[in-house]
């Protein structure tokens, strides 16, 4: 079985996520804006209420969302950034009320199941043609993926995945030749090339030097 992988381009996670905002299908915008915002695992997206993201008191998008895993039962705070919390208003616009799923299947009531919510994912992938096929996996792993080319620290990103080791991550990142070729032609030691004070902090080049 083919590993699942992340999507490598930009280009395509924003066509991907704006694929259903297009045609007007919120709920399904929304879970492809939070999978890859959030990293958070299909079944615990499926799981949220409109509660756990928005304050109906004051009608508005909650910024910060408090959860615990399905999975691992550990307790996790996760900051909404503005892609999220667009998605979200948008989408409470239309269909936020208290008790009821975000992701919820009008014909029933409760959350859409997991293969509803592959389908979803999988046939926007195909109506694009993306280069891989994306599922509810590979939008966790794109998460990952661009923080870590963002030049967050692989140690944030493993304690946001709860992996147990940072090879874990390594694997689960997609590390590419092409990523590793990126890291050695970015070294310069030209003068107007000064990046002394690089060496504390979390650019791509140090990312993939503390990854490996």
């Amino acid at each position: 079985m083919a590993t699942t992988q992340p999507i490598r381009s930009k280009k395509e996670v924003r066509k991907l996520a704006a694929y259903y905002l297009d045609l007007g299908q919120h709920r399904n915008h929304v879970l492809i804006v939070l999978g890859v915002h959030t990293a958070l695992r299909v079944s615990d997206l499926l799981r949220m209420c409109w509660d756990d993201v928005y304050d109906f008191d004051n009608g508005r998008v909650l910024t910060t969302i408090e959860l615990v895993e399905n999975k691992t039962g550990k307790s996790k705070t996760i900051a909404l950034n503005e892609a999220a919390i667009r998605a979200l208003s948008l989408y409470a616009a239309e269909s936020a009320a208290r008790g009821r799923f975000l992701m919820e299947n009008p014909n029933t009531g409760n959350a859409i199941s997991r293969i509803q919510a592959y389908r979803i994912i999988r046939g926007a992938s195909e109506a694009l043609k993306l280069e891989n096929r994306a599922s509810c996996h590979s939008l966790r792993k794109t998460f990952g993926y661009h923080s870590w080319k963002n030049g967050v620290s692989p140690v944030i990103i493993m304690d946001i995945y709860n992996h147990s080791s940072l090879a874990v991550t390594q694997r689960y990142l997609g590390v590419t030749q092409d990523d590793k070729n990126a890291a050695y032609l970015s070294l310069s030691f030209d003068e107007e090339s000064d990046y002394s004070h690089d060496m504390y902090t979390n650019t791509p080049h140090r990312a993939l030097q503390d990854l490996f």
